[in-house]
């Protein structure tokens, strides 16, 4: 096994817009360590979600090689796409993305729905996962009667069900106050220090990008600065 989870190599990514071309990402390579918290910081336009979505298997590069916990993904088709995000990447996303109408139980198993041989213990698997994040008596609560903090600690109940190998978090904290936001990250860097699953933030705010082992920032496409702390 590799001591990288992610080993990107010149990956590019042209949208058509149009006629018109817009090179979102330049040549970017990068290695992210297995186990470790990074954070991809970069103004509007800067190629950081286009990124994280490559890296998550939620698209795919124009050019370039992209090797995923040792399997090479930059040129799956869309099913194998799906197959190996829904395996490897837990994503979190700064609107929760919850069913509305569904409770955090549910919520929680959604991805489990889609993995052979776990229809059996697919409720407790989610009773689980909801109890590690502090909402073992929350299981039966639609969003809508949910805060925001608790909103996004089912997200990453969601996100760790299947064990995998990445939690992808896009602006994490964005919708929370101050305090829930410091609440998430502690439980993120929690879990990755109890798990071991390789963490990497995709945000604005320097103060939680501060949390990173690591922190990458991308200016037009490209990687113009690295920093270690």
């Amino acid at each position: 096994m590799s001591d990288f989870v992610i080993e990107a190599n010149e990956l590019t990514k042209i949208y058509l817009m149009g006629d018109v071309q817009v090179q979102a990402l330049r040549g970017v390579s990068l290695k992210i360590q297995r186990g470790s918290v990074t954070a991809i910081m970069g103004p509007s336009g800067s190629g950081k979600s286009t990124l994280m979505n490559i890296l998550g298997c939620l698209d795919r590069p124009t050019s370039g090689e992209y090797n995923l916990d040792g399997e090479k993904v930059a040129t799956l088709n869309d099913n194998q796409l799906a197959d190996i995000r829904n395996r490897k990447v837990g994503f979190i996303f700064q609107s929760f993305n919850l069913l509305p109408r569904s409770s955090a139980l549910t919520n929680v198993e959604l991805p489990l729905r889609y993995r052979a041989g776990s229809n059996g213990n697919r409720a407790q698997m989610a009773r689980q996962a909801l109890e590690a994040v502090g909402l073992g008596d929350r299981i039966g609560h639609h969003p809508n009667e949910l805060s925001g903090g608790q909103q996004q600690r089912v997200a990453i109940a969601r996100a760790i069900i299947n064990q995998p190998s990445i939690i992808m978090a896009d602006e994490p904290t964005g919708n929370l106050d101050s305090k829930s936001g410091e609440e998430i990250m502690e439980l993120l860097l929690g879990l990755n220090r109890s798990l071991g699953t390789t963490l990497i933030l995709v945000t604005h705010d320097p103060d939680v990008a501060q949390h990173a082992e690591r922190i990458i920032n991308l200016r037009d496409g490209q990687i113009v600065q690295e920093a270690k702390r």
